[in-house]
């Protein structure tokens, strides 16, 4: 399973110049940190993000997003949005900052 490497060129120009952000390879795909948590990624073609159980039940009210769910037990904190809901630039922008806002709640990590 590899990451899309269109959709993750386009989260990586949308990540770039925040601070604290840094990029490793995660669940099989491409995660980006924001102050060492976890805020977005991209696994095949959808993109991966920490929302938090509130965020992420709200999030799935929406078209296209679905539970994180990798080996048969759903994380109830994330969720994946499929590649056609992420057409638009400001679309994607928007899923993005949700999982950057969640991400810069958290405790810093090293």
């Amino acid at each position: 399973m590899t990451a899309d490497p269109v959709l993750v060129e386009r989260v990586r120009s949308l990540m770039k110049r925040r601070r604290g952000v840094r990029e490793q390879k995660m669940f099989g795909g491409v995660a980006f940190m924001v102050n060492g948590n976890m805020a977005c990624g991209v696994a095949q073609d959808d993109l991966c993000l920490r929302l938090g159980k509130e965020g992420a039940a709200e999030a799935l009210k929406r078209r296209g997003v679905r539970p994180m769910n990798f080996t048969g037990k759903v994380i109830s904190t994330m969720v994946f949005v499929s590649a056609d809901v992420l057409r638009s630039d400001h679309t994607l922008k928007q899923w993005v900052e949700k999982g950057v806002k969640y991400a810069r709640t958290l405790p810093e990590k090293d």
